[in-house]
């Protein structure tokens, strides 16, 4: 299911208040535990990830372990009781992976289920409106890919905001993401040309009221 362009898949449970998810693996005691894009839009583009060692014993809002951006810290919360009998290595060696595939490979945990009452655990369509309210309290937006950088560029023409966007490509890394915010009503021809002129590869465009939204991916 989708929620303001968010993704919030109906074969897993959510943990609304701690902002995760369990997935059961095969009819199995073992369940994989995520986060939803809601924390990864709070914290931005996470940097670093520690989790607890495999054999932890973690109670029910335990922590099973940290992420950590340029702008937030925050514990992730088990929401059920059990142990750790698998961790995501390939999140703590790149953690953007979580950024942008927060149900796929960016889970964080496998635990062996101890305990499995958790009434605070729902299925999307009974938290629907609690999601919905918290989306739209912290303004999130979700993306195809999530961005390295960001770029608000309101009130400046557009010729000069193709200017600032050539200057930061020149300084990244191909394969990094630009979020562009811009107000010239001619941003979307201007950037679709310019994209067409300079092989780079625009992901994402869309609009909210009076602002245009380009998702940049620098190709070369």
């Amino acid at each position: 299911m989708k929620i303001n362009n968010c993704d919030f898949p109906d074969d897993v449970l959510y943990d609304v208040e701690n902002f995760t998810w369990i997935k059961n693996e095969s009819d199995t005691e073992i369940i994989t535990v995520g986060i939803i894009p809601i924390l990864t839009h709070i914290a931005g583009k996470i940097s670093a990830i520690k989790l607890k060692k495999n054999g932890t014993l973690i109670e029910k809002d335990m922590s099973i372990g940290s992420i950590e951006s340029s702008r937030y810290f925050t514990v992730i919360r088990s929401p059920i009781k059990g142990e750790i009998v698998e961790i995501n290595n390939k999140i703590i060696e790149n953690p953007k992976i979580v950024n942008n595939f927060p149900y796929g490979n960016g889970w964080f945990v496998r635990l062996k289920v101890l305990e499995k009452q958790s009434v605070q655990l729902q299925g999307i369509s009974d938290c629907h409106d609690k999601i919905k309210s918290l989306i739209e309290f912290y303004r999130v937006r979700c993306f195809k890919e999530f961005p390295d950088h960001e770029m608000f560029e309101i009130g400046e023409e557009c010729s000069a905001t193709l200017v600032k966007l050539d200057e930061l490509l020149e300084k990244i890394n191909v394969g990094e993401v630009v979020h562009l915010v811009s107000d010239d009503i001619t941003a979307d021809i201007e950037l679709t040309r310019w994209s067409q002129e300079n092989s780079q590869e625009i992901l994402e465009i869309s609009r909210e009221n009076r602002l245009f939204h380009f998702l940049i991916k620098k190709l070369s």
